[in-house]
């Protein structure tokens, strides 16, 4: 997970975005703060209709979460398109975006299918599973190294190869699982989330890397189109 340099948090009054909150960085120049005409409308229409939908599957799904999704927006031209959820100190959730992956999207339905992805992370709780995933393989390979003699620096070695393991494990797992509850919220929100997912179309297909973090391209439409025919 990449951590942004600069967030602007907003959010939606009306048909504008107002910044609530700036994550100033420790000696840079004055942050920059977004205007509704900076950001492509296609989001600020994407998100007025996602926005509530996220929330009621949210509270639906998983009634002891914190449900009240902050949406935040990284305007540096110099960060590579990305997209991620994320929670604050208070526990409450954050969808994060870059400007330059907004600027990239073709249409609203598009948008809409990365914000009910996003979404679908912290209703299905993968934060959380995955740091116990990582606790898990921490210990595993700690065990393993002491049972073997190994010395102090080498059982912290294998410690932190075995949470680099049981981080990726399952990450395949939750982005297809984030995908078919994001598709499906796309769809109740009323966009076309099969449309949305043709983004993965123009991407480099992050499934064909040894160890990878994500699913092929292929896979990840297929489970979307999966997904909307269960609706």
């Amino acid at each position: 997970m990449r951590i942004i340099p600069l967030i602007v948090l907003l959010v939606l009054a009306g048909c504008t975005l107002k910044p609530v909150a700036q994550s100033p960085v420790e000696g840079a120049d004055e942050p920059r703060v977004l205007k509704a005409e900076d950001v492509p409308e296609r989001f600020a229409v994407a998100m007025r209709r996602m926005r509530p939908v996220v929330r009621e599957t949210c509270r639906t799904t998983s009634p002891d979460l914190n449900c009240d999704f902050l949406i935040a927006i990284d305007p540096s031209p110099d960060s590579a398109p990305n997209a991620f959820q994320t929670v604050n100190e208070e526990g409450q959730p954050i969808l994060a975006f870059t400007l330059t992956l907004l600027e990239d999207m073709y249409n609203a339905d598009e948008v809409a299918f990365v914000i009910g992805h996003e979404g679908a992370h912290h209703i299905l709780r993968h934060l959380e599973r995955q740091d116990q995933l990582a606790r898990g393989g921490a210990t595993l390979f700690e065990v393993l190294a002491a049972a073997l003699g190994g010395s102090n620096r080498s059982v912290d070695a294998a410690s932190e190869i075995g949470e680099a393991v049981g981080r990726r494990n399952y990450s395949k797992t939750f982005e297809l699982e984030a995908d078919r509850l994001g598709a499906q919220m796309t769809q109740k929100a009323g966009f076309d989330a099969v449309r949305g997912a043709a983004y993965f179309t123009r991407i480099p297909d992050a499934g064909n890397r040894f160890f990878g973090t994500h699913p092929r391209n292929a896979d990840r439409i297929a489970g979307v189109k999966a997904a909307v025919a269960e609706l």
